[in-house]
C-alpha cells in the first residue's frame, strides 16, 4: 500500500528498523510484502534513543535511503522529531538535503506541549528547515502524552505551516480521526497507524496506513485493502483479523520494539541489531513461538 502522494488514493508505508550504516534492504522482501514506502527512523527504529548521536541517524537515513529509492519503494519520509528543537530541525534539513520524499516529526514528550498553539510553533520550527518537501505530524498519544486532538490541530494549521501535509495517526480514538476526515480528507493526508484496527479506520476514510506489521504482514493488508476496494467486507475481516490474531499472540508473549526488530530479522533475514537499552533483546523462546505463528498464518 503506498506512500504519502497527495494523488495516491490508499497507501501502506512501513517503518524501517534501526538498521547498521553497512546495511541495505532486501528489494525482494520489500517487493513481497507489497509496501511502496519507507518511513525511516520511527519509533519501531528507537526514534529518540537515536538522538543523542545525529550524525550517525543521518548517515543511517543516507544509507536507506540511497538504495531503497530507484528501483523500488516510491516515497522515503524521515523521521526528524527530538526532544529538543535543535535536533529535530538540523535533522529535518538533512533529510531535504538527500532528498527524500518528506519528513515527520512527533511532540517533544519531556516537557510536553500543553496546548495547540505550542504545538504547532515546535512543529513549524521543524518544518521551517525542509521548506520545499512535505511535512507530516506523527500522532501517538500512547507514548508522548500529548493529547491534543488532531481535530483542533488540523485547523488553520496550513497558514501556520505551508508545507504541512498530514498526520501518521497511531491512535484509538475513532472520534477524534472521523472528524479529521471529515473535515480535512481533501486536504490533508490522514494515515491510520493503529495496524490492529486499520480496516475500522479505512471504514472512516483513512487516506492509508503506516505501521510495522506491514514489514512482515504487508501482503496480507494489501489483500485486505483489495478487498476492501472491491466492497467485500467479508474477506477484508479475514485479512484484518489474520494480523490481529498475530499481534495478539505476540502481545501475550510481551511486544514491543525489541520484538518487533527480531520478526523482521527473520522475515526479512537483514539483521536488525539488538536494541537500545534499556530496552532487552527479544528472547529465544519469543522467536522460535513468533516464527511458528507467522509460518501457520501464511498458508
Amino acid at each position: 500500500m503506498c506512500g504519502p502522494s497527495r494523488h495516491a488514493q490508499q497507501y501502506k508505508g512501513s517503518h524501517s528498523g534501526s538498521r547498521g550504516q553497512s546495511q541495505t534492504p532486501d528489494q525482494s522482501h520489500v517487493e513481497f510484502q507489497g509496501t511502496e514506502v519507507a518511513r525511516c527512523a520511527g519509533h519501531r527504529g528507537s526514534l529518540c534513543s537515536s538522538m543523542a548521536s545525529p550524525k550517525r541517524l543521518q548517515g543511517l537515513t543516507a544509507a536507506t535511503i540511497t538504495p531503497m529509492t530507484p528501483d523500488g519503494l516510491d516515497h522515503v519520509i524521515i523521521h526528524v522529531g527530538a526532544l529538543n528543537l535543535p535536533e529535530a530541525k538540523e535533522l529535518a534539513k538533512h533529510a531535504a538535503v538527500i532528498g527524500a520524499s518528506g519528513i515527520a516529526a512527533i511532540a517533544p514528550f519531556f516537557f510536553k506541549p500543553t496546548n495547540k498553539d505550542t504545538l504547532v510553533a515546535f512543529l513549524r520550527e521543524v518544518a521551517s528547515e525542509a521548506p520545499g518537501i512535505p511535512f507530516y505530524y506523527y500522532h501517538i498519544p500512547s507514548l508522548t502524552g500529548v493529547k491534543i486532538r488532531v481535530e483542533e490541530l488540523l485547523d488553520g494549521i496550513k497558514e501556520k505551516i505551508p508545507t504541512f501535509q498530514g498526520v501518521k495517526f497511531s491512535d484509538t480514538d475513532l472520534l477524534d480521526f472521523a472528524q479529521c476526515v471529515k473535515n480535512n480528507k481533501e486536504q490533508f493526508v490522514l494515515l491510520y497507524g493503529v495496524d490492529e484496527h486499520l480496516l475500522s479506520a479505512l471504514a472512516m476514510g483513512a487516506s492509508g496506513a503506516v505501521g510495522s506489521t506491514y514489514n512482515y504482514l504487508g501482503k496480507k493488508n494489501n489483500l485486505m485493502l483489495e478487498a476492501f476496494a472491491k466492497q467485500d467486507l467479508v474477506l477484508a475481516q479475514q485479512h484484518q483479523f489474520c494480523t490481529g490474531e498475530f499481534l495478539s499472540f505476540v502481545f501475550k508473549l510481551g511486544f514491543g520494539v525489541a520484538q518487533t526488530k527480531a520478526i523482521m530479522s527473520f522475515t526479512s533475514r537483514i539483521p536488525m541489531g539488538p536494541p537500545r537499552l534499556p530496552l532487552l533483546s527479544a528472547s529465544v523462546d519469543f522467536i522460535e513461538k513468533a516464527k511458528a505463528k507467522m509460518d501457520s498464518l501464511m498458508v
